[in-house]
């Protein structure tokens, strides 16, 4: 601790006030320009359908309105199920898959980081998977779903995403970091195989879990069980939307503000972890 806190003052004393400006600036620019579409989602949601279909378009509204919202929530209303149904499912599913895939893609990693065993092989193809886009899968899903009875159930939503294979990639390399001192300094101590996997392993790989939470939830929130769910009363908050905004151009308003709401829950589960996230990834490089 002491090297690095020389290390950052010798770094600190040698930067100039007028270079530490413009590389501020500079990254203040990237991250206003990276932030431009959120913003302007957020602008849209407010716009009466007048500005939305303004040419050349203005990226502020001028009249802002909450019209957008309320038509959405009377569209809603008409349902055939309770809105408050599809809330329900989509939370349950992002609650339960997310928990779910953290803790099997952990369990299947530690093993493969902190264990000679004869089918290491194995994780070379898991990380070939990662080549191959999601899209590819659908009909083997299908298929794997329709012969375990799972199909217009929970389980079609959940089981497919259980399995991770950027979790267990993500996992396994930080899990490899974990000194083997450290497992065996417990083991000595009395300490069972489940004790050092979650007292000691877990903590130490926190960076890793709290991002495989964010990605998880962002891509199961966003599903809409196409062509494996059928039952009204089973699909989830992106679908129901995605019926609400298919009227035309006269719910182009309501399109905006259910873009905005379902952009807000994995927005808020990232400013919940990214600190978190930022402050353990300084510190995950742990050696002997």
């Amino acid at each position: 601790m002491l090297e690095i806190k020389l290390r950052r003052s010798r770094i600190k004393s040698n930067r100039s006030r007028i270079g530490t400006f413009f590389i501020f600036m500079l990254l203040a620019a990237f991250g206003s320009f990276m932030v431009l579409p959120l913003v302007f989602a957020i602008v849209n949601a407010f716009k009466p359908i007048n500005e939305l279909f303004l040419f050349p378009p203005r990226f502020f509204v001028e009249h802002p309105t909450l019209g957008n919202f309320s038509m959405l929530f009377k569209l809603a209303g008409n349902l055939w199920v309770p809105f408050s149904r599809y809330i329900f499912n989509s939370l349950f599913i992002c609650i339960v898959t997310t928990g779910g895939s953290v803790i099997i893609c952990s369990l299947a990693a530690y093993p493969l980081a902190k264990y000679n065993l004869s089918f290491k092989w194995l994780f070379p193809i898991v990380v070939m998977t990662l080549l191959f886009n999601a899209t590819v899968l659908d009909i083997p899903n299908f298929i794997i779903i329709s012969k375990l009875n799972i199909l217009n159930t929970y389980w079609a939503y959940i089981l497919p995403n259980l399995a991770v294979p950027l979790g267990l990639f993500l996992m396994k390399q930080f899990m490899t970091q974990i000194p083997d001192s450290l497992i065996e300094a417990a083991r000595i101590d009395g300490a069972s195989q489940y004790a050092i996997f979650w007292k000691i392993v877990m903590p130490a790989v926190k960076p890793a879990w709290l991002t495989l939470v964010i990605f998880s939830f962002q891509a199961i929130w966003n599903q809409q069980g196409i062509g494996v769910i059928f039952d009204e009363e089973l699909k989830t908050m992106p679908a129901a939307i995605s019926q609400i905004v298919s009227g035309g151009i006269a719910r182009t308003g309501a399109a905006m503000a259910g873009s905005l709401f379902l952009m807000t829950p994995p927005i808020v589960i990232f400013l919940l972890t990214q600190k978190s996230v930022i402050e353990t990834m300084v510190h995950s490089g742990i050696k002997e």
